[in-house]
């Protein structure tokens, strides 16, 4: 009995793109929570906890991308060609996310807001757009003999926005547990009181999907 290398490599990009929604995923989930947080302390606290790991739990998405490139390179083609624009604007949006991360603290008292709304825009584009690419390809791309067929605005669709939104709810919730755990005091019990609303709505998003995908 041979060995399923297919099947070896789809577990290998599951576990990546899992891990990556895992451990990423608090830490996007920061820079969502940074608008209800005001006290600059507080924020410096928040940024704090992820500073260490933040950039090693961005290597799990690149081992997703390089495991479907080297294992199923004609899958790579079609879904790089069908999310052209969503991944690049993720991108961007990490981007911003990281040089936030890097610059926060070296800025000036009166320059450190850009690098606070830098921090904030950067994770909500990060992981709106996450969620919609995850969205389009719930929904499937249109192939032709082996190629991309449709259009480079197919993935904009109802549906694909819907999960962007929830996604940030689910990284929002992520990020609230997160601070829970590593926090204390008057934050911790901010967190516990944002954690509450944030559950019940990604339970609603979470059964709203549930229907909807069958039907997308």
């Amino acid at each position: 009995m041979g060995i399923d290398l297919p099947l070896i490599w789809a577990v290998i990009i599951i576990f990546g793109v899992m891990m990556y929604v895992v451990m990423d995923g608090f830490d996007l989930g920061i820079g969502i929570l940074f608008p209800f947080v005001k006290a600059e302390q507080d924020r410096d606290v928040m940024m704090n906890t992820v500073a260490p790991v933040w950039d090693g739990n961005e290597t799990w998405l690149v081992l997703g991308g390089a495991g479907l490139f080297g294992a199923f390179p004609m899958a790579y083609a079609v879904v790089l060609e069908a999310l052209y624009l969503p991944l690049i604007l993720m991108l961007i949006g990490l981007i911003f996310r990281g040089v936030a991360f890097e610059f926060r603290f070296k800025a000036t008292a009166a320059r450190r807001h850009l690098w606070d709304k830098a921090f904030i825009w950067g994770s909500l584009v990060a992981t709106f757009f996450q969620g919609v690419a995850l969205g389009a390809f719930i929904e499937g791309f249109k192939v032709v003999d082996r190629h991309y067929a449709g259009g480079s605005l197919d993935w904009l669709t109802p549906f694909s926005l819907f999960s962007g939104l929830g996604l940030i709810v689910a990284y929002a919730l992520l990020g609230c547990t997160w601070l829970i755990m590593k926090t204390e005091g008057p934050l911790q019990e901010q967190m516990h009181n944002l954690g509450r609303p944030l559950a019940l709505v990604l339970l609603a998003v979470i059964g709203i999907v549930s229907l909807w995908t069958p039907i997308a």
